[in-house]
């Protein structure tokens, strides 16, 4: 699997009617779908918890607050806040891996930039509550640098908010070995 990761010609270029086949698997059903199917991360660091709705350029999440939660903090009775990013950072590598399954592609690294316009509004992700990321992409450059909208919502109103600059490069190794010379 390694091998083929870095020999395989890649495609970034986000689904469109011309090169995503959605007979591929059933979006509809992405609830079904089990996370680490559709992004880099495994275990215990895959934080959100599930796909809910896929459409063009954007994708909806949700991650379930619980005592094991990745960062749970006993004394805030939750997950700080600043872990949002991540969640939106995840969000985003998902709907990667949508659109990799869609054209029939690996799931690729990708990496986090940066952010701008971040905003928080609650002081933490509480236990025993539900939340939706959505991500909508803004902007993709060829190169697979992108920008995405992001919101973070707890009974539909928005908790925490951003646009995310990430990177996908073709090839994550060579992008690394290149960059350590």
């Amino acid at each position: 699997m390694t091998q083929q990761r870095q020999t395989k010609m890649l495609d970034v270029t986000p689904c469109d009617a011309n090169k995503c086949d959605v007979t591929k698997f059933d979006v509809t059903r992405l609830a079904e779908q089990e996370v680490e199917k559709f992004i880099p991360h495994r275990q215990p660091m895959i934080l959100i918890s599930q796909l809910l709705h896929y459409s063009h350029d954007s994708l909806l999440t949700q991650t379930d607050i619980s005592a094991s939660s990745a960062y749970f903090d006993a004394n805030l009775n939750g997950v700080p806040n600043y872990v949002g990013i991540e969640y939106m950072a995840q969000s985003i590598a998902a709907l990667a891996g949508v659109e990799a399954h869609l054209r029939d592609d690996i799931i690729r690294v990708g990496f986090l930039l940066g952010s701008r316009k971040l905003k928080m509004h609650i002081p933490q992700f509480e236990l025993g509550q539900s939340y939706q990321t959505r991500v909508t992409r803004l902007y993709q450059e060829e190169s697979g640098l992108a920008v995405f909208d992001c919101q973070i919502l707890h009974n539909q109103e928005v908790v925490a908010e951003a646009n995310v600059n990430v990177f996908q490069p073709q090839d994550a190794l060579a992008y690394i070995a290149e960059s350590t010379q």
